[in-house]
């Protein structure tokens, strides 16, 4: 979608009739971020907003849900968790074609690179304290008080999150990947307890959905709330350090093979140590259910992209460098739960 694709009148009108101080005329640019949900800066005269919206083509069941990255920002808007303030949602498809939604557009930086080259020794470290933070105080949220209690199903989280995803693997599947096929025997039978606290879960927790300072190393929004749900508080806190045990040659470059200490970069255990002062929630259940876990729920993520790109679908240019991951990512998790039954 681009101006060349979108009727901007019909697109303008609707805005002025909705969002306060909206004044066209407006252009729109495609942001390269957003393998799942095409994003775009829309700029008037006096201010930028950032519009994000469903793909075109043949969806997968619960996939894409604009509708549910609006709600839940626009419920943690008044929270110490940072979200962009959220205007306006559009179910009407006449208007661009599919849902979307309209939320403020804060200057800032997108890092891809945990390694976080650019910044100096010191910085890193406070960034990296930053997000633990982060992650803290969204495990804090209760979804009761936030209006957000029937955001997800309570109880057997980890089971329905395994089905869940074994489907949508199975129905975007291009290729047989013996590590994920390992992985699907193996994680129905070893689910820790889900235990009895039920949070608000973002489901998708990287750098690169990040939004830092211009300036400061700080987190100053999340974005891409497509996969929240209520589930384990300890969800997010385990998928962010899986993604940081990512390869460096793969498109979402994780840490191995880095020497963290030399970069001011915590381990993994200091990490966890900060996690649990921080959070008041230890961390629960058995290390290597999850990184099992969220190698395989990201490798069913990656392998959507690759469907989507070979079926002309895919929203970003790198979509295939993208789907190139499910491979690499699933031996990863396997490769853990293997080191783990020789020791």
């Amino acid at each position: 979608m681009d101006s060349t694709h979108v009727r901007l009148d019909a697109l303008t009108k609707w805005c002025e009739s909705q969002i306060k101080g909206f004044k066209g005329p407006v252009t729109l640019e495609k942001f390269s971020i957003g393998q799942s949900n095409p994003t775009y800066l829309l700029a008037t005269p006096s201010k930028r907003y950032v519009l994000r919206r469903k793909p075109p083509g043949i969806l997968l069941k619960s996939a894409h849900a604009v509708d549910r990255e609006y709600r839940v920002m626009r419920a943690l808007s008044n929270t110490p968790v940072p979200v962009p303030e959220v205007y306006a949602l559009c179910e009407d498809n006449e208007i661009i074609g599919s849902t979307f939604f309209i939320m403020e557009f804060l200057a800032s930086r997108t890092l891809v690179d945990p390694a976080l080259p650019n910044l100096s020794t010191e910085q890193r470290h406070a960034l990296y304290q930053d997000q633990v933070s982060i992650l803290a105080k969204l495990t804090a949220i209760n979804p009761d008080t936030v209006g957000l209690s029937d955001f997800g199903k309570p109880g057997n989280y980890m089971q329905r999150q395994i089905d869940r995803w074994t489907k949508q693997y199975r129905s975007s599947e291009t290729d047989v990947i013996p590590e994920m096929e390992n992985l699907i025997a193996w994680l129905p039978r070893h689910v820790p307890d889900d235990g009895a606290r039920v949070g608000l879960v973002h489901g998708d927790f990287r750098l690169d959905n990040l939004l830092i300072h211009p300036t400061e190393p700080r987190v100053i929004g999340i974005i891409d709330w497509e996969l929240s749900t209520l589930g384990h508080p300890f969800v997010d806190f385990s998928y962010w350090s899986t993604m940081l045990r990512l390869p460096r040659h793969t498109y979402h470059k994780g840490l191995t093979g880095i020497d963290r200490s030399s970069l001011g970069i915590p381990s993994e255990d200091e990490l966890i140590r900060l996690y649990s002062e921080l959070s008041e929630a230890p961390v629960a259940g058995n290390w290597v259910f999850w990184i099992a876990f969220h190698s395989f729920r990201f490798c069913a993520i990656v392998q959507g992209v690759l469907k989507r790109q070979l079926d002309g679908n895919a929203s970003s240019p790198s979509a295939l460098e993208v789907g190139q991951m499910a491979g690499p990512v699933a031996a990863m998790g396997w490769a853990a739960v293997v080191e783990t039954i020789k020791t």
